[in-house]
């Protein structure tokens, strides 16, 4: 076994699930504050779970950082996005001066931004855009893998690094986001070779391509796994048969933040197959894990389904880059402070009758 595959397997052994002791303590201090109990929904859900996350039923306040990972892919070639490929780095420039949506969201849920450039096909130099280039852009995954296997370990390790760097420094959140053109596709087909799922229950429009675009889209995925065909059973190796470098990379920011005891919040549809990868490699992952909202593309419910998390809002959002985790976690902070800072009946002196 490999020095990177070794490293691998001791990423995916750290990753424990949640506690469950925290998640029970939680359940019955939220029974004991001042109001009918399971009055607050899904906001007494959420903050179980956060406290199963960070292992205790009093956790600190939140720290969220949103990391946004970009880079380019093969299949582009094929005509499966709206957009030309060009527009991965010109969003990057858009992320590094602050105009684009998830900047904008990020800074109104007082959360930190980290934008790394995983793979883009040209090479960029921009001051808050991080440089972690597993290639420069993924090969065309109809014709063979889209990375070698050992590029699709570099980009899980280097998530992880981060994770790992960005939780030292006080991080507690980490929510997940994308850029890449064409890589809803590229989603669509690792979600499919991982869930055995046929291409046409996971494809949609993306970006917005029309009637005929999905149905070329559905064709081309086809086409990736009938060249690759990846086994399920390897997270990885499907990974490298047709995944992208922004993906593993963000499987990667997961498995490393559930490792060191922090809540990840998934965004749409790619982050969550993000997450898919994650699991699969390590499936206590998935407790630590929050499903931020729901997105149209068709795909994103069947991945959520798979990992069994319930979005927390459902706004028609598609557009992908953490923005919806991003949204979501004022929901987490205020679900916390309801754990820890509501009073209990007992300190209040209110009559619990016991409902």
């Amino acid at each position: 076994m490999s020095e990177l595959e070794q490293r691998l397997v001791r990423l995916v052994a750290s990753v424990r699930p949640a506690s469950a002791p925290a998640r029970e303590a939680a359940r019955s201090e939220l029974d004991m504050k001042t109001k009918p109990r399971g009055s607050l929904g899904r906001l007494e859900e959420i903050a179980a779970g956060i406290a199963a996350a960070r292992g205790t039923a009093s956790p600190g306040p939140l720290r969220a950082t949103v990391v946004v990972a970009a880079a380019d892919h093969g299949i582009a070639a094929e005509g499966v996005s709206a957009y030309p490929q060009e527009v991965t780095a010109q969003m990057l420039a858009n992320f590094a001066t602050g105009g684009a949506a998830v900047c904008v969201l990020a800074k109104a849920a007082g959360a930190d931004l980290v934008v790394v450039d995983a793979g883009v096909a040209t090479a960029l130099d921009l001051e808050g855009v991080r440089s972690v280039p597993i290639v420069r852009g993924s090969a065309n995954a109809t014709k063979g893998p889209a990375l070698t296997r050992d590029d699709a370990v570099r980009a899980v390790l280097a998530g992880a690094d981060l994770a790992e760097e960005l939780t030292l420094s006080g991080t507690t959140v980490l929510g997940l986001g994308e850029m890449g053109i064409a890589n809803t596709t590229v989603a669509a087909a690792l979600a499919a070779a991982l869930l055995g799922r046929d291409p046409e229950a996971l494809c949609g429009p993306g970006t917005g391509v029309d009637v005929d675009g999905v149905t070329h889209k559905v064709a081309v995925v086809r086409a990736m796994l009938a060249a690759n065909e990846p086994d399920p059973a390897d997270a990885i190796g499907c990974l490298a048969a047709v995944g992208g470098c922004e993906i593993g990379f963000l499987a990667g920011v997961a498995l490393g933040g559930a490792a060191r005891d922090s809540v990840v919040v998934l965004d749409g549809f790619i982050s969550s197959v993000a997450g898919l990868v994650a699991a699969s490699l390590a499936p206590g992952f998935t407790s630590h894990a929050v499903a931020s909202h729901l997105s149209p593309e068709p795909g994103h419910a069947i991945v959520l389904e798979r990992l069994q998390l319930r979005p927390v809002l459902d706004l028609g959002l598609r557009l992908g880059e953490g923005s919806g985790a991003a949204l979501a976690l004022p929901i987490l902070a205020a679900a916390r402070d309801i754990l820890v800072e509501m009073s209990t009946f007992a300190a209040a002196g209110v009559t619990d009758t016991g409902r």
